[in-house]
C-alpha cells in the first residue's frame, strides 16, 4: 500500500509512484507463496506451447523471482523505463519463462503472450531481450556474463549518485565460467553496496550434477573470499528469502551473495531433482499431470 505517496515496500522512502495495490509489504507469505505457483503454472504452460525450453532452472528460481518482483524490488510496471527504478538481471538467461511469467504477473505485458514462446514474430524468445520486453533491464544468454552488466549498473548508480540497487541472479554451473569470478572481484574492489547477486543453488546443469561436472563448491567461502558478504538460504522459504534482501540492504561497503539453495523442477513431481528437464518441455500427458499438482498447490 502507499505511505506519503509513495510504496510502502521495506519502508524506503526512495520509491518510484507506481499504481501497485497491495504489493509491498502488505503482501504477505501466503500471497507471495500464491504468487510463485501462478508463475509456475505459467512457466510451464509457455513452455508447454513452445514444445521448447528450460523448466527445470526456471521452476527453480520462481520463488526469489516471486520476492524480487513483489516485495523487494523498487519498480513500475506502468514505467519499465523509470530512471529510479531497480534493476534486474537474469544472468542464466536460459530460465527466461520463469523472468518472462514473473513480468506477465506482475503486469508489464498481458499473460496471453507467454503462450507464443520461441514463436516466431513474438516477443519472448528463448533468451530476454532488453529491447523488445517490456521489463528486462539486460539481455542475457551467455553464461558468465550477466553478472558483469549487473556490475556495470551498479558501478553507473555509484558514480551518479543514484539509489537505486541492482540484482543478479545466476546458475550454480554458471559459476564454471570465468567472467562471474572477475566480476566478483570488481564488485568488491568498488566496494558495490548496491549489488546483490542471488546464486540460484540447485545442484544440477545440464550435464549432471554440478559436483561431478566441475565443482563450484564451497560457492559461500569463495564469494566471502572475494570481499562479499555472505548469505545463504532456503531458496523455497519466503521468511528467509525476505530476511536476506533485508540484510543486504543493510550492508555497507561491500556486495551481498546469497546462496540460495533450491529444488530444480520445483513444484513439480516428476521433475523435481532431475537435470534431465533441464531443458525439455513436458509433452501433453506430463504438461496435464504438471498442471494438476500446481492447481492442486494452489488450493492447499
Amino acid at each position: 500500500m502507499r505511505k506519503g505517496g509513495r510504496l510502502s515496500v521495506c519502508g524506503d522512502p526512495r520509491r518510484i509512484e507506481a499504481k501497485c495495490g497491495w504489493y509491498g509489504d502488505d503482501m504477505n507469505k501466503s500471497q507471495l507463496e500464491r504468487t510463485a505457483n501462478r508463475i509456475r503454472k505459467g512457466i510451464v504452460s509457455s513452455i508447454h506451447s513452445a514444445r521448447a525450453g528450460h523448466p527445470g532452472g526456471s521452476l527453480s528460481a520462481a520463488d526469489i523471482l516471486t520476492a524480487l518482483y513483489f516485495h523487494e524490488m523498487n519498480i513500475d510496471p506502468a514505467n519499465p523505463q523509470a530512471p529510479e527504478r531497480d534493476r534486474f538481471v537474469l544472468s542464466k538467461g536460459h530460465a527466461a519463462p520463469a523472468l518472462y511469467a514473473t513480468l506477465a504477473e506482475r503486469g508489464y505485458f498481458d499473460a496471453a503472450e507467454l503462450n507464443s514462446l520461441r514463436q516466431i514474430g513474438s516477443i519472448l524468445q528463448g533468451h530476454p531481450d532488453m529491447k523488445h520486453i517490456p521489463g528486462v533491464d539486460m539481455s542475457t544468454g551467455s553464461l558468465g556474463q550477466g553478472i558483469s552488466a549487473a556490475v556495470g549498473m551498479a558501478i553507473s548508480a555509484k558514480l551518479r549518485g543514484k539509489a537505486y540497487r541492482v540484482y543478479a541472479l545466476l546458475g550454480d554451473g554458471e559459476l564454471q565460467e570465468g567472467q562471474v569470478w572477475e566480476a566478483s572481484m570488481l564488485a568488491a574492489h568498488r566496494e558495490l553496496d548496491n549489488l546483490t547477486v542471488i546464486v540460484d543453488n540447485n545442484g544440477l546443469q545440464i550435464d549432471g550434477d554440478i559436483r561431478q561436472v566441475c565443482s563450484p563448491y564451497p560457492i559461500d567461502q569463495k564469494f566471502a573470499a572475494f570481499g562479499f558478504h555472505v548469505v545463504r538460504i532456503n531458496a523455497h522459504d519466503f521468511g528467509q528469502i525476505l530476511d536476506a534482501f533485508g540484510e543486504a540492504r543493510a550492508v555497507k561497503g561491500r556486495p551481498t551473495a546469497i546462496i540460495a539453495r533450491s529444488v530444480k523442477g520445483k513444484g513439480v513431481s516428476f521433475m523435481e531433482n532431475q537435470a534431465s528437464w533441464h531443458g525439455v518441455a513436458p509433452n501433453d500427458e506430463q504438461y496435464v499431470q504438471a498442471m494438476e499438482e500446481l492447481n492442486r498447490m494452489g488450493d492447499a
